[in-house]
């Protein structure tokens, strides 16, 4: 009875000392929680047990994966029966290869080989734990080492799969409010990135300087309009060195100078040009002599060139650390099985060894390219050193599906007359911007001119025999 006066001054106090609208809205919480539970128990209908077998009976659940048209392109399987090399056995075929990604031919190299079967005895098959847990073995911090000095960099960080690297390197860094300049031809690896960031995306026109100022113009006079969201904006480019779905080499001396002039983050994929461009195959920045630290990050996969698997980023000690905390790929991703480090790091004295073999490829690359531009049905698209082209119908058809389903029986076409090639795979139906069907054309250094010269007669013949 004497506690009854302290909990009336107590409820008093907490009452007076309360704002009204929390008050207000935890009534409401809790009146709506009790209409729930008097609603629930009321309201349920029952039914009879002869009701409830009834409903069972005729109750067919939504199918985990929907139906698949018996056309679709994924359908349409070919069986690889050897080796992958300079030449591939493709549904019983044996091919000269111009569809893997294998630009230096390092498949083929017995080296690298037999360091990764050294690896494999040592280590087994896979590390079986995110890098931040127990997946960390020497050999990954020796191939983190290894990129960095190879790239000139502070520090390096290694992902266990090519497609993650770039997808979680951008919302690594880019979240919600922050504002991303992206060419509109990148991959969709890149893609898949800008959506994880839930930034603010601009696309600008492929390759056009003056529609990306155009676009910067523009932020830059929404930022004079209210000053106190432009501080805490931060604002992102992104390119690729060269563009997977377009094969044409970015105007990095432009793009740089725009960063520095907008006062932008650069970051640079340069899958397809790091272990192919530049006297010692640093990629682009190498080949263009531009400075890499006035790009804050540069990522690449390492299932091109380096033929392994995985991807890395190279940047400053401080932009690279924070992935190693924010870049979902690397933090919750197993981390890359040690012999195909281990193949990463033979590839890199490789590079370091014979830094001829560039030479090689970007002249082998040049005559492939003139060669190929010269085809009557069949136009080429691409820059001169790049290792993939692709090749279009200079005809363009009613609609995308029949340059498809024509492209694609070129390609098979080809390979069963000795010359594997293969139609672009896309997820159309998710693709920022549309493209059209190709033939993609991946380049080997170890391709003779007698080689080349082969594959062109084979491609020009189906195809001038295909295209009306």
């Amino acid at each position: 009875m004497v506690a009854t006066p302290y909990l009336f001054n107590e409820i008093e106090r907490i009452f007076r000392n309360t704002p009204l609208y929390a008050i207000v809205l935890e009534a409401f919480l809790l009146l709506s929680v009790i209409w729930l539970l008097l609603y629930k128990r009321n309201g349920r209908q029952r039914f009879t047990k002869e009701q409830e077998d009834e409903i069972i009976s005729k109750y067919e659940p939504e199918p985990l994966v929907a139906d698949t048209l018996p056309n679709h392109p994924l359908l349409r399987t070919r069986l690889v029966q050897s080796k992958v090399g300079k030449r591939i056995v493709v549904d019983g075929y044996d091919c000269l290869n111009l569809a893997s990604h294998n630009y230096l031919g390092l498949l083929e190299d017995n080296q690298i080989l037999e360091d990764a079967c050294k690896s494999l005895r040592k280590y087994g098959v896979g590390s079986c734990g995110p890098r931040g847990f127990y997946g960390t073995m020497d050999v990954h911090l020796d191939l983190e080492e290894r990129l960095a000095k190879f790239m000139e960099m502070e520090e390096a960080l290694v992902y266990s799969y090519g497609f993650s690297t770039i997808a979680s390197a951008i919302p690594a860094y880019s979240k919600r409010g922050d504002v991303i300049f992206v060419d509109e031809a990148v991959n969709f690896a890149i893609q898949k990135g800008l959506d994880a960031s839930r930034s603010t995306i601009y696309f600008f026109k492929h390759n056009d300087m003056n529609d990306l100022e155009r676009l910067l113009k523009e932020q830059a006079v929404r930022d004079d309009k209210n000053p106190k969201k432009a501080a805490k904006t931060r604002r992102f480019l992104v390119a690729e060195g060269i563009y997977m779905n377009t094969g044409e080499m970015c105007p990095l001396p432009e793009l740089v100078a725009l960063r520095a002039k907008y006062k932008l983050r650069f970051f640079l994929d340069e899958s397809l040009t790091f272990g192919v461009l530049g006297k010692n195959g640093r990629g682009l920045t190498e080949h263009l002599n531009v400075d890499r630290n006035e790009v804050d990050l540069i990522s690449s996969g390492m299932e091109w060139a380096v033929a392994s698997i995985g991807g890395f980023c190279v940047g400053s000690n401080f932009i690279v650390e924070h992935q190693r905390l924010s870049g979902l790929g690397y933090c919750f991703s197993a981390s890359l099985p040690p012999l195909l480090a281990q193949a990463a790091i033979s590839a890199l004295n490789l590079f370091e060894a014979e830094p001829k073999i560039f030479e090689e490829l970007q002249e082998k690359t040049a005559i492939l390219h003139q060669k190929f531009s010269q085809f009557s049905k069949l136009k080429l698209r691409g820059a001169e050193l790049s290792p993939v082209k692709h090749l279009f119908l200079t005809k363009t058809l009613e609609n995308n599906e029949e340059e498809r389903k024509l492209l694609t029986k070129i390609a098979d076409t080809c390979i069963s007359r000795g010359v594997a090639v293969v139609e672009a795979c896309y997820l159309y139906n998710l693709e920022k911007h549309p493209l059209r069907p190709s033939i993609r054309i991946a380049s080997n250094r170890l391709l003779t001119t007698d080689e080349i010269e082969h594959a062109f007669n084979v491609i020009e013949s189906v195809s001038s025999n295909l295209i009306q």
